[in-house]
């Protein structure tokens, strides 16, 4: 999708994580070579139980070791070959933490057509929720943890950048990144999520290794993609289903977007690619599954 400078910053300040801006500014994802799981502290991944039995940890969602120097791995697909052919679509609910009024004023930071479209299409997905808009659409938020088609990942709570000229976002000080990521769980416990996923996607795409650093400790693997959509403010639902169909490969991480004012046409490629992947031998996946082939991990 191509879009001015001037309009893509004011896109980005919406708080969609456009799809455009994906993989700029990020160090290459393989450095953060995938590794036997380590299981994520209860600060990341609230839900998982503190306990040291083999039972306990195997039932600990999926994460990759840390990469160099502890920083916080980061993981882009899964692998080319292995179980079938798979692929995982995430959705990014997007709010900024200062779009309340908007919401009031009737603007739709959620889409449940397109939840409902999954749903009939039995299609598993990963859903990467920041915390304002668990606390604008908390049963939303709960329904979505409640059906095992979909799992529920931290989009931070701000929805602001990690780095610097982020496409226009508001950044997160360095000192308070991790609070930000804590500040999501924290508001999907509040809003009812019982099964938040250790899983982080970086507001925009944008890191550096001063934000993979920042978030060292807390048992997060940061989750990029592979297939821009172009979803984001996009207009043709076809031209956003050809993009996505010409990207997919085994193991691929689609990112798209759960919210209609900055992605109207979501429910209607969904609808599109679903079956077309279907008919091409692919079965869909979530996130978690991916990263557990990588990891080793059934």
């Amino acid at each position: 999708m191509i879009i001015s400078l001037r309009r893509l910053t004011a896109v980005c300040a919406l708080g969609a994580a456009l799809a455009a801006c994906g993989t700029a500014r990020t160090p290459d994802p393989k450095t953060a070579a995938p590794h036997a799981a380590r299981p994520a502290p209860s600060a990341a991944s609230p839900s998982a139980p503190r306990s040291a039995s083999p039972s306990a940890a195997a039932s600990r969602p999926p994460t990759l070791a840390p990469g160099p120097a502890g920083l916080t791995p980061v993981f882009k697909n899964g692998p080319r070959t292995g179980h079938g052919k798979v692929v995982a679509l995430t959705f990014d609910a997007d709010m900024t933490a200062d779009q309340g009024p908007r919401a009031a004023a009737g603007e739709h930071f959620d889409n449940p057509g397109l939840i409902q479209a999954l749903r009939t299409l039995k299609v598993p997905a990963t859903v990467f929720m920041t915390g304002r808009w668990a606390q604008q659409y908390p049963a939303q938020a709960r329904a979505i943890d409640h059906d095992p088609l979909f799992e529920i990942a931290n989009h931070s709570y701000s929805h602001y950048a990690f780095t610097g000229d982020c496409y226009g976002l508001p950044t997160v000080d360095p000192d308070r990144m991790r609070d930000d990521v804590e500040r999501a769980y924290a508001a999907f416990r509040a809003a009812g999520v019982k099964d938040a996923r250790p899983y982080f996607r970086f507001p925009g795409g944008c890191y550096d290794r001063d934000a993979l650093k920042a978030l060292s400790g807390t048992g997060v693997t940061a989750v990029q993609w592979d297939v821009v959509s172009g979803d984001a403010f996009a207009t043709d639902a076809d031209a956003v289903v050809r993009q996505v169909l010409d990207g997919v490969r085994p193991g691929s991480v689609v990112v798209m977007h759960c919210t209609r004012s900055a992605a109207p046409t979501t429910e209607r490629v969904v609808r599109a690619v679903v079956p077309e992947l279907r008919k091409r031998g692919y079965r869909f996946v979530r996130v978690s599954e991916l990263i557990g082939e990588a990891s080793g991990r059934p």
